[in-house]
């Protein structure tokens, strides 16, 4: 029986192209939503025209009660989570550290930062053999940004992303010898819906490689990470950016 794979953000960018690929690969998938129940009903029509297996779950994973929920209904209706993809994230406020209010960041760091974490705690606890497992993968979605730092115009998201890759680093070493791989992709720039209007058009001619990447690249690196092929992977945080 193939394996289950849980993904936070699945049903748009890079979760989007992680759900549609991972099918190819032999998980049954679990999209996770917010409030997009027709785009991610669409992901998973597009999953069972295939001939793979996915439900879609609305849950907010900024809510401890949600993210619950989220692994319990895909325990229930697919089987046993062996796999763990935290692609939801949000990138606002954009400018200046000294522009920014407390409200504003609260958002962020609940979803890019806190969610990562609680979504990670329920993965173990369905993976670890602490818990009755059978050992598992996890990958963190981060960014490059948590090393370029974003001057200027997102420093707070660059923050949060150090957050992950210090979460992923730590957990690798904490459940290692529990058959759990952690591990962390750091894009660069990719075309998706999260980023601004024409900073595509604006800044992929810049880069070394003439272009900005596509959500697919990333998703192949996540699930080369989820793959057997990565046995012997874990702690790693792997860029998916060219020549930056």
């Amino acid at each position: 029986m193939s394996k289950v794979l849980v993904v936070t953000g699945g049903s748009r960018g890079i979760g989007h192209s992680v759900s549609i690929g991972a099918i190819k690969k032999g998980w049954r998938v679990c999209v996770n939503f917010v409030t997009n129940s027709d785009r991610a009903n669409q992901t998973v029509d597009l999953i069972k025209n295939i001939g793979g297996e996915a439900i879609a779950v609305q849950a907010d994973i900024r809510n401890e009660g949600d993210t619950i929920r989220l692994f319990d209904i895909c325990e229930a209706e697919l089987g046993p989570v062996e796999g763990f993809v935290n692609s939801a994230g949000i990138v606002e406020p954009y400018g200046r550290i000294d522009e920014l209010k407390y409200e504003e960041l609260l958002p962020l760091i609940d979803l890019n930062v806190n969610a990562a974490i609680i979504g990670s705690r329920e993965a173990v606890k369905r993976m670890s053999p602490n818990h009755g497992g059978h050992g598992g993968s996890i990958v963190l979605v981060s960014s490059v940004s948590s090393r370029l730092g974003s001057p200027g115009m997102c420093v707070p998201y660059a923050a949060s992303k150090g957050a992950v890759d210090a979460l992923g680093w730590g957990l690798a070493q904490e459940v290692a010898g529990e058959g759990i791989r952690v591990n962390v992709v750091s894009p660069g720039l990719i075309d998706t819906e999260i980023q601004p209007p024409g900073r595509i058009e604006k800044q992929g001619p810049t880069l070394p490689a003439g272009r900005a990447g596509q959500p697919e690249e990333v998703a192949a690196a996540i699930l080369w990470l989820l793959s057997e092929e990565a046995s012997y992977v874990s702690g790693s945080n792997l860029v998916v950016s060219y020549a930056r």
